[in-house]
């Protein structure tokens, strides 16, 4: 039997940690460079957004402000797309780049794409998988109760299948924003280039979240059966 407090699948835990910080170094570094690379356009993040959206016919999603790095997004409940500081009042290929990309979601919410719709149906259950599969499983690996190992697998499937659903969510997001940004003219051919390996670099962060979440999937389902070897 495998110890409570190590065992050889802690691999395959360090393994899914490296991968994830190998790729949020990466995006990092990568908006970090085409920070530095201020647009033609002179356009800011926030204008480059409420044009794409003004382009898109989409008038009910406001543009606001948000503290922090890297914590751009878009609200589909509150019809509110979010800019970091970095993006909203910044000038840069990179800035520009992720407002795109954001209005990439609003577009997506717009025309009811289906597998952003899908993803927003599996967040309650996702997020009750996430908080609750851990506690489920350990109690059940400490007691020796297979109901709940099973039920704790299960509900971290969940987690993993957000995981999975948000790859096409966020790709497609992007190739909508590359592709608007050139035809509009916002960015040049170049630029569009530097936003595409800025967002490339994020899309790699979901890639390496969703590598980590299966490698923990089957930490759990050796563990579990480890157990019923024991």
């Amino acid at each position: 039997m495998y110890g409570y407090y190590f065992d050889p699948t802690y691999f395959l835990l360090v393994i899914g940690m490296l991968l994830s910080l190998a790729a949020s170094a990466r995006v990092k570094s990568t908006f970090a460079i085409y920070s530095r690379v201020r647009s033609a356009s002179g356009l800011t993040g926030a204008e480059a957004a409420r044009r794409i959206l003004h382009m898109a016919g989409i008038t009910d999603v406001t543009v606001v402000p948000i503290s922090g790095s890297l914590t751009d997004h878009y609200d589909p409940r509150n019809k509110r797309l979010a800019l970091s500081q970095d993006v909203y009042e910044r000038t840069s290929v990179a800035a520009i780049g992720v407002a795109a990309h954001e209005c990439g979601h609003a577009i997506q919410d717009a025309t009811n794409y289906v597998p952003l719709n899908l993803r927003s149906a599996i967040v309650p259950v996702a997020n009750i998988g996430s908080t609750l599969s851990w506690p489920l499983f350990l109690a059940g690996l400490i007691f020796s109760i297979r109901p709940l190992l099973t039920l704790g697998i299960i509900l971290f499937t969940f987690a993993v299948l957000f995981q999975l659903v948000t790859l096409p969510v966020e790709f497609n997001a992007s190739s909508r924003a590359l592709k608007m940004l050139g035809s509009s003219g916002m960015l040049g051919t170049d630029e569009v280039k530097g936003a595409k390996k800025v967002l490339t670099a994020a899309a790699l962060t979901y890639v390496a979240a969703l590598a980590a979440s299966i490698l923990q999937l089957l930490r759990l389902i050796i563990l579990a059966g480890g157990r019923d070897r024991d």
